[in-house]
C-alpha cells in the first residue's frame, strides 16, 4: 500500500503553498549548473571550517562531513508562532516535572505517572533531592524533535533534555546560505538565528549562584574524540568563554576553580556537554578520567551552576516520553498544544501483545537508544531481522517502546538526479533561564537515501537551513 506523505512546498502537484513561491520562482530561474556548482563549494567551505561529526566504530574513519542539501525548509511565521507556544509549554512542564522529582513528588503521589517508573529510573539521582536550582530550570538547553504527519499536523517525536547537539549546524548552515545565495534572502523576510550564541550565553549566566553578579561561563568537552566536539569548540568561540576539559578545573574549598597561566579563577557556570556518570568520579563512576573530582559537592553546596543539570535524563527517556502530555495538564492545567506520537509502552502486556503482533508494521525503539541506533522499523526489516527483534522483545519488554511508521513530511532535496522530495524533521533549540527563549527555526534533518525515514546523521542524513518568513 503506497503511503501518503505531508509535501511542505506543494499543496497539490501544480499548487506551490505561499511561503514557498518565491524559492519555487528562484529554482525554476535558476540553472541547475549553478546551484551544482554552489553546492560542491559549500562542500568545500564546510571541509575547511572544519565541520565534521565523529562516528563511533566507523571503519572508513572517525571523522566525517555531515551533507549539507542548499535547498531551504520554509515555515511561515504564524505557524512558527503555534509551535514556540506549544515548545514553551512543553519544555516548561518538562522543567516543573524535574523539580518535582527532586523535591515534593506531588505528581507521583497523585498516581498522574508510576512512582517505580521515575524512582527506579537509571537517570534518577538521588544527589540531587532537595537542591534548589537558580529558576527551578533544570534542562537549560532543550532539543526538542518534531515532525508532521499525513495531515500536515506537528507532533513531537522526541524530547532531549541532557546534552542537546546540532545547533551549531544550524548556525553554520544559515552563514552558508547566505553566503551563496543572497538574493534568495534579497527576495524575502527570513527571520535571523545568529543570535543564539548570545542567547545561550544569557541563559547559562541565569545559572550561576545568586550572589555572582559577573559570572564565569565554562564550557566542559570530554575531548576532541567526542562525536559533538567541533560543536563544543563552535559554541565556546561565539560566546566568547573557555573550552576546558576536566583536568582544567579543580575544586578547592567547595568551589571550582579553573586552571589558568595566571593561577586559579574561580567558575561560576559549566556547560556540561558530558554525561552524569563521567562528571565526578568521587561521585559516580570511579575510572572516568573526563570530569571534575569534587564537582558534585560543590554543586549540592550551591558555589556552582550545571547546564542543564544533573538527573534531567529521567525526564527525556523515551519511557517517560508518554506522560508529558500528563505533565502539562498536571502542572499547567492545559491541554497540550503539540501532541505526542501514539506510543505503546512493551512493559504493559496488552501493548506488548499490539506490539508483537503487528512488529511488521511498527518502529521499535530502545528506551535509552539514540542516534538511530537499536531501532527496528518493521516495514524496511526483513523476516530474519523482525524475528530476531521479537525475540529481544520477548526477553526484555521493559527496554522498548514502539509507534507507528510515521509518514514524515518531504521537502525538495538535491539529489544526484536533481530536486527531490525526502523526509525532514525538525529540532528548535529552547533554552530556559528566567524566562523560556527560541530562535525563528532549528537544525532540519533529512533522510537522503530515496524512501528512507531515518534522518540521523550517524545513519547517512544531513541538514538543511530552516527559514522562518515573515
Amino acid at each position: 500500500m503506497e503511503r501518503h506523505y505531508y509535501d511542505e512546498m506543494h499543496a497539490a502537484p501544480d499548487q506551490v503553498r505561499g511561503h514557498y513561491r518565491a524559492l519555487a520562482q528562484w529554482l525554476a530561474e535558476t540553472p541547475p549548473e549553478r546551484v551544482l556548482e554552489k553546492r560542491r563549494e559549500a562542500d568545500l567551505l564546510f571541509h575547511r571550517v572544519g565541520i565534521t561529526f565523529a562516528v563511533y566504530g566507523d571503519a572508513q574513519g572517525v571523522e566525517r562531513l555531515i551533507p549539507f542539501d542548499t535547498i531551504p525548509r520554509i515555515i511561515p511565521l504564524a505557524e512558527w508562532e503555534l509551535l514556540v507556544k506549544g515548545l514553551t509549554q512543553r519544555v516548561t512542564a518538562l522543567n516543573r516535572f524535574l523539580h518535582d522529582i527532586y523535591h515534593g513528588q506531588e505528581i507521583l503521589k497523585a498516581g498522574v505517572i508510576p512512582a517505580e517508573q521515575v524512582l527506579t529510573h537509571d537517570a534518577y539521582q538521588v544527589a540531587m533531592l532537595g537542591l534548589d536550582l537558580p529558576n527551578e530550570t533544570y534542562s537549560q538547553i532543550a532539543g526538542i524533535d518534531l515532525v508532521r504527519n499525513q495531515d500536515g499536523r506537528w507532533h513531537v517525536l522526541e524530547d532531549n533534555l541532557r546534552t542537546p547537539s546540532g545547533v551549531s549546524y544550524m548556525i553554520e548552515n544559515r552563514r552558508m546560505m547566505m553566503r551563496l545565495f543572497p538574493e534568495l534572502f534579497a527576495s524575502q523576510h527570513v527571520l535571523p538565528v545568529e543570535h543564539y550564541p548570545t542567547m545561550l550565553l544569557e541563559t547559562l549566566r541565569a545559572a550561576a549562584p545568586r550572589s555572582r553578579h559577573e559570572p564565569t561561563v565554562v564550557l566542559l568537552t570530554p575531548g576532541p574524540y567526542n562525536s559533538a566536539y567541533f560543536e563544543h569548540a563552535f559554541l565556546a568561540e561565539e560566546m566568547g568563554i573557555e573550552l576546558v576539559e576536566g583536568q582544567d578545573l579543580l575544586v578547592k574549598d567547595g568551589f571550582v576553580y579553573m586552571r589558568t597561566t595566571g593561577g586559579p579563577q574561580r567558575v561560576d557556570v559549566i556547560y556540561r556537554r558530558m554525561d552524569d556518570a563521567f562528571l565526578d568520579p568521587l561521585a559516580f563512576r570511579v575510572e572516568s578520567l573526563l570530569g571534575v573530582p569534587g564537582l558534585l559537592s560543590a554543586y549540592r553546596a550551591g558555589n556552582v551552576g550545571l547546564a542543564n543539570a544533573i538527573g534531567t535524563g529521567v525526564a527525556d527517556d523515551k519511557s517517560t516520553y508518554p506522560f508529558v502530555p500528563d505533565m502539562i495538564r498536571f502542572y499547567l492545567g492545559e491541554a497540550p498544544l503539540i501532541e505526542n506520537v501514539p506510543t505503546w509502552q512493551c512493559k504493559r502486556p496488552d501493548d506488548l501483545a499490539h506490539v508483537l503482533d503487528n512488529l511488521a508494521e511498527l518502529v521499535v525503539k530502545e528506551v535509552q537508544g539514540s542516534g538511530g541506533y537499536g531501532m527496528l522499523i518493521g516495514p524496511a526489516a526483513t523476516q530474519a531481522q523482525l524475528e530476531a527483534f521479537r525475540a529481544r522483545l520477548q526477553a526484555n519488554p521493559s527496554n522498548y517502546i514502539a509507534q507507528p511508521t510515521l509518514a514524515l513530511s518531504t521537502c525538495p532535496t538535491f539529489v544526484e538526479r536533481g530536486i527531490a522530495p525526502r523526509h525532514v524533521d525538525l529540532r528548535p533549540f529552547v533554552l530556559s533561564g528566567k524566562e523560556v527563549k527560541i530562535v525563528p527555526g532549528g537544525l532540519t534533518r533529512v533522510a537522503l537515501k530515496q524512501g528512507s525515514l531515518v534522518v540521523n546523521s550517524s545513519q547517512g542524513g544531513g541538514t538543511k537551513d530552516t527559514w522562518v518568513v515573515d
